[in-house]
């Protein structure tokens, strides 16, 4: 049924609800309530206690604007049993005028105490003796977005619950009926029917920490459908046909030969996970995750040795030029008998040109940004798909690079039956930003995961310390000392705006104030207003110690890789997450010498801020600082487009429902055994088009 149809709904609005997610009136019913508001009854004032949410009701005995300053309107009310006040900071003249003394007025909000007793703030409020009836169930507060007035969600959800219960569509029963009466569970449409209205006597507290029957059915039919979603991902990868890459052991070794180290045994235990899947004849869905420093561009190398061994492109897509054009140096010097090739969205005209023919002709390992899934570049033969830092790329982008694999064998290799079906390429997911490794199991269900969980030997720990702006010359003495003795530092600039102008206009000043802090050492700067060669050369200035303090804005935060570097100074400090904190720490402690990270704050600190800081200077460990982040930010959206904040669960919790997660899991393998048309039926009702963006 189409939202247009219900009352107060036009086409203007069903657009703008269109746009929301909300197509139809199932989009209603699963749009599910954030929190209640209890407007079932009147609390008396003499009983209020303070950060609650409660509705009183009282006459106005006096109605004041405040002089001085900001003009407040104040409303001071009393019910018959203590009087309290309502504070307006933002009102109209007209609401002044009529509420005078002597009007009756009731009130909703949250109490808090005040300088004269309790008191609300901004309240909704109406006005006159004839109040309507009190409400009959907890009113449903809904997840909305600009142009959506709350009213109208509740109203539109109001009138699909009386659709459902009159029986003007079903919903069908998805859950094995033993699994419900077993739980204590209601049924589907019991469940929508009490998160859309709970009765006046409903458990509150239960509602709230989102434990309740109700909740808990929709939960477990929600996370049952991500995991068969998933199954069903990986089962239509595990379909398609993918080029075999056996691994030439001579190649291999000769690879190995020229790194100036050797691998770590975690390094080497995914390399070999990587080969045993590439050798395959279906695409490897790999995820890599390894902290700052463990060593991932060489389990890409080797990664693409397989490929290249077979005369066969690799591509790897990393987020920033900086990144990309060091990844192009590094492999480079790794594989010098083939022809590596570099492609961004700033190199342009002839040169441009000239690397799309390479591409479609020569090339054997391409290297760049977001250019890479344009529509005129075109891959001679693609086998392998590399991305780093993936979660810096929309899902859409992920998916459009992955595409440009599904070549037809036909147009290259001719008409033998063999080689005419569409292969798609490997793809291996790089990220130095650790998952928890339950959160990672729930999210990338459709990805084997490999873990680098050991650093290069011999690596010492980066000392972090939190330093207030207030001690700048402290910090100042610090620098000069370090770069004294043949050191080198970062200095990062975080100013948090729309546009990058700002960013590089912040960086700047930082810059001449250094410079005019350490006129006899050289300052350099770096931010992404530069052009590309100049940031080239600004960094191997720095690497080969020609500057020994940098500037730069969070552009360094992945990838760059200077030994000598040794202290890490971050500007603002509380104004970053910690997977980007982490990241920027990661750039040093390179070398062999003891590395220091000092995270500069304003005060005063929010809660949040001390516990991210905190965090920060407690441990160096990637995975610890990630579960962390995770109770903070929340999982991230993994089968939508977002990539941080809540995960495309609208109820459900991978941490505070792990029980949960744990019955869906073992559901979901039963179900796939004995009722494959019931799975459909679930992920279409909750997941609708994400099928195509899990498969990235």
């Amino acid at each position: 049924m189409e939202l247009i149809e219900l009352k107060g709904i036009g086409k203007t609005t069903a657009e703008k609800l269109h746009d929301f997610g909300l197509s139809d009136v199932m989009d209603l019913l699963f749009h599910l309530p954030l929190r209640y508001e209890d407007k079932t009854k009147i609390t008396p004032i003499d009983e209020l206690v303070g950060f609650s949410y409660v509705q009183v009701e009282g006459e106005i005995t006096k109605s004041y604007v405040t002089q001085g300053g900001r003009p407040i309107l104040v409303c001071e009310i009393d019910d018959g049993t203590q009087s309290m006040q309502l504070k307006f900071f933002n009102f109209y003249y007209s609401q002044k005028i009529k509420m005078k003394a002597g009007m009756q007025i009731r009130a909703y909000a949250e109490v808090k105490h005040g300088m004269h007793g309790m008191e609300m703030i901004h309240p909704e409020f109406s006005l006159g003796k004839n109040q309507p009836a009190l409400a009959e169930s907890l009113t449903p507060v809904y997840p909305k977005s600009e142009g959506i007035s709350q009213k109208l969600l509740q109203k539109a959800a109001a009138q699909a619950v009386e659709l459902l219960l009159n029986g003007a569509f079903e919903l069908a029963e998805l859950l094995p009926k033993e699994w419900l009466v077993e739980n204590n569970m209601p049924t589907l449409n019991e469940a929508l029917q009490f998160v859309h209205r709970p009765p006046s006597d409903a458990d509150v507290m239960a509602l709230i920490n989102h434990t309740h029957p109700a909740q808990q059915r929709l939960k477990i039919e929600e996370i049952l459908a991500h995991f068969l979603a998933m199954h069903q991902a990986r089962t239509a990868v595990q379909q398609l046909n993918a080029p075999k890459l056996l691994v030439d052991a001579e190649q291999n070794r000769q690879l190995l030969s020229r790194l100036p180290f050797k691998l770590t045994g975690a390094q080497a235990r995914v390399v070999g996970e990587i080969h045993q899947d590439v050798a395959l004849n279906h695409p490897m869905q790999r995820l890599v995750q390894g902290d700052v420093g463990s060593g991932k561009t060489v389990v890409a190398a080797l990664a693409m040795q397989a490929a290249l061994a077979h005369g066969k492109q690799a591509v790897m897509m990393a987020p920033t030029e900086i990144l990309a054009e060091q990844h192009l140096l590094t492999l480079k010097d790794y594989f010098p008998d083939h022809q590596v090739v570099f492609l961004s969205g700033k190199i342009k005209g002839k040169i441009r040109i000239e690397v799309l023919e390479q591409i479609a002709g020569s090339a054997d390992v391409v290297i760049g940004t977001h250019a890479l899934f344009q529509a005129d570049v075109i891959y001679r033969d693609l086998a392998l798909v590399i991305i780093d830092e993936q979660h810096r790329f929309g899902v859409h982008q992920r998916l459009m690079l992955k595409q440009k694999g599904q070549i037809n064998r036909k147009a290259v290799y001719g008409t033998s039956e063999e080689n005419t079906a569409d292969l798609v390429p490997h793809s291996l997911i790089m990220t130095a930003t650790p998952i928890p490794r339950t959160l990672a199991q729930i999210a990338y269900a459709n990805l084997d995961v490999s873990v680098i969980d050991e650093l290069p030997p011999n690596r010492k720990t980066i000392n972090t310390v939190l330093l207030d702006n207030k001690k700048m010359p402290q910090l100042a003495m610090r620098i000069r000392k370090a770069c004294d003795n043949g050191e080198q530092a970062y200095w990062v600039c975080t100013l948090i705006e729309e546009s990058e102008h700002m960013r590089a206009k912040a960086a700047q000043d930082t810059f001449e104030e250094l410079k005019n802090w350490f006129p006899d050492l050289e300052v350099g700067l770096i931010h992404g207003r530069l052009k590309s060669d100049d940031k080239q050369a600004v960094m191997d200035r720095f690497k080969a110690n020609e500057i020994q303090v940098l500037v730069a804005t969070t552009v360094i935060e992945v990838g760059v890789d200077v030994a000598n570097a040794s202290l890490m100074v971050i500007e603002n400090a509380e104004r970053l997450g910690l997977s980007q904190l982490h990241q920027l720490r990661g750039r040093v402690g390179r070398g062999n010498r003891q590395s220091h990270c000092v995270l500069m704050y304003q005060s005063p600190l929010s809660q949040n801020a001390q516990v991210r800081l905190q965090t920060m200077r407690e441990t160096n460990d990637g995975f610890k600082i990630a579960q962390q982040d995770l109770k903070l930010r929340g999982p991230g959206e993994i089968l939508g487009t977002r990539q941080k904040g809540s995960m495309e669960f609208r109820f459900s919790n991978p941490e505070q429902d792990a029980e949960l997660f744990k019955q869906a899991k073992n559901m979901a393998v039963d179900l796939m055994m004995e009722s494959p048309e019931v799975c459909e039926l679930i992920i279409q009702r909750w997941q609708r088009q994400a099928q195509e963006l899990a498969k990235v």
